[in-house]
């Protein structure tokens, strides 16, 4: 299937979607602590998404068994919640989806529990301003890999590293949908952008060098060389401007 170009109906259904999406993670945001299990944001993810309307996407995708991603430290995306409790320092990537009428929305965020280390305060950071470097790119005319480029191009110049083996994606009626777009390459290459096109970007940036290792459980994606990750996402849709982003936690409330 080629990409999509999404009606201005469409859209404005993702972007009660990606409403939904932010408005859950906002309140995880904010309750987000030292010691709380991971399976505590997984229920409260689930009941928020419900009580807003929408159904949490990621439970049952390709198998996987909870409605929310989160990945601690040096896991870069995937994470299964369990008992795992927090600890006072950690990063913590939270990364969730919700279907409203039949449409997506996908976005994460990583937070700090507590006080973090300069370090990885800068690389939460860094990987932050990635994304919006990327959702800047992200304009009608210019092609795919200008979007990937100018991600590689940002996290490396400040000494980090971009994942490779995992991508951001086409987004609209299914959760993943082309085209691909890899957070690494050349500009001026890959699909023209074109208005109605819906995106999810989703920079996951590394202390470290860029390579993985899958764990045990089979979902949860490490940094090979031990490294903190960090990873942000946002749903975006491409107009005649700037792109739109459709997630958005800019005057959200819990």
């Amino acid at each position: 299937m080629g990409i999509i170009i999404k009606s201005e109906r469409e859209i404005a259904i993702m972007r009660q979607a990606g409403r939904i999406v932010a408005t859950v993670l906002n309140i995880l945001m904010k309750q987000i602590k030292e010691g709380m299990k991971t399976k505590e944001l997984d229920i409260i993810a689930g009941r928020e998404v419900e009580r807003l309307g929408g159904k949490p996407s990621f439970k049952g995708y390709r198998g996987f068994p909870a409605n929310l991603c989160v990945s601690v430290n040096n896991e870069i995306v995937h994470g299964i919640p369990g008992e795992r409790a927090l600890r006072q320092g950690d990063i913590v990537s939270l990364d969730m989806g919700a279907t409203f009428k039949g449409f997506q929305g996908d976005a994460a965020v990583t937070v700090a529990v507590g006080e973090i280390s300069p370090q990885a305060r800068e690389l939460v950071a860094t990987t932050e301003d990635v994304l919006k470097a990327g959702i800047a790119a992200a304009r009608s005319g210019a092609r795919l890999g200008d979007i990937s480029a100018t991600i590689q191009n940002y996290a490396e110049a400040k000494g980090y590293s971009v994942v490779r083996e995992y991508t951001g994606h086409g987004i609209g009626r299914e959760l993943h949908e082309e085209p691909q777009i890899p957070n690494f390459g050349p500009p001026g290459t890959g699909p023209e952008l074109k208005k109605g096109m819906t995106l999810a970007l989703e920079p996951m940036v590394n202390a470290g060098d860029w390579r993985t290792r899958v764990g045990d459980d089979q979902w949860t994606v490490f940094t090979a060389d031990g490294s903190l990750s960090a990873h942000f996402e946002h749903t975006i849709a491409i107009t005649d401007g700037e792109a739109e982003i459709l997630t958005s936690l800019e005057g959200v409330y819990a």
